[in-house]
């Protein structure tokens, strides 16, 4: 992989890293709690308590995708970067640039 490939893999980790955050900050909203009040309904509360614990899941999944996203970044500039963990073979820079966070090639995943 060449310096001008690592370095459009960098610009697409930092823009997932930016749009990652935010995503976690949105979701974070959506899972506080849910008030007690008399205002919403006994379906209506239901659906907002099932809704919450959809939102907890995605919100879990996407803190973890960050934690990935900012590893990759830290080992761009290693020499085997791009090189599949498992078979060793080159990533292809596509499968790279669609997720940035990706360790292995499409057989070993």
């Amino acid at each position: 992989m060449d310096l001008a490939q690592k370095q459009q893999i960098a610009d697409r980790i930092a823009a997932e890293i930016k749009s990652t955050r935010t995503q976690i900050s949105e979701l974070e909203e959506l899972t506080k709690p849910i008030p007690l009040d008399g205002t919403v309904g006994r379906i209506s509360r239901m659906e907002a308590i099932n809704n919450k614990s959809v939102n907890e899941h995605l919100l879990a999944k996407t803190k973890a995708r960050l934690v990935k996203l900012e590893s990759s970044r830290s080992f761009i500039e290693k020499e085997d970067y791009g090189n599949c963990r498992a078979c060793k073979q080159p990533i292809p820079l596509g499968r790279l640039m669609m997720l940035p966070e990706t360790d292995k090639c499409v057989e070993c995943a």
